[in-house]
C-alpha cells in the first residue's frame, strides 16, 4: 500500500495574509480557478514548475497549540534556487522574517544553516544553496 502527499498544511490565525507572506519567498502562486482572498479560511498556494501545494488553514488559538507541543514537529526546509544561503537570508529578514537560530559554520566554514520564523512564528530553515553545498 502506498500514498502520495497532496499538500503540506499549515495551521494559522490569518490563512491569507500568511499564504500571501508565503508566495513570493516560494514563488508560488494562487491555484488557478481558485484565488485566494481576505477572508479565506482556507488559502492554497502552489508551485507552478513542480505542483507541490501549501495549504493554510485558520485555527483557533495556532499560538496555544504550539506552546502546548514546544518545538515545531514539522518544518520547511528551503533552499535558495538563485542565490546564496546569505543572501537569501537577507531577503527573508527584509521581507519579515525573524531568526530563530543561526547555525551558519555549525560544522565548519561554510556550513550550516539559519532557523527563522514566519509573522506567525512558525519555523523554517535556509540552507546553502546547491552550489555552496555541492549538489
Amino acid at each position: 500500500m502506498t500514498s502520495f502527499i497532496s499538500h503540506t498544511t499549515i495551521d494559522c490565525a490569518d490563512a491569507f495574509a500568511l499564504s500571501t507572506w508565503w508566495k513570493p519567498v516560494l514563488g508560488y502562486t494562487d491555484v488557478e480557478g481558485d484565488p485566494n482572498e481576505a477572508g479565506d479560511e482556507e488559502c492554497m498556494i502552489h508551485d507552478p514548475a513542480t505542483g507541490h501545494r501549501l495549504l493554510f488553514i485558520e485555527v483557533p488559538d495556532a499560538a496555544a497549540a504550539k506552546r502546548r507541543c514546544g518545538k515545531n514537529r514539522l518544518h520547511l526546509d528551503l533552499r535558495p534556487r538563485d542565490r546564496t544561503r546569505d543572501q537569501e537570508l537577507e531577503v527573508l529578514l527584509a521581507h519579515g522574517a525573524t531568526t530563530v537560530d543561526d547555525l551558519r559554520g555549525k560544522d565548519g566554514p561554510g556550513t550550516g544553516w539559519v532557523v527563522l520564523a514566519d509573522p506567525e512564528g512558525n519555523e523554517f530553515c535556509i540552507l546553502r544553496s546547491k552550489a555552496e553545498a555541492g549538489l
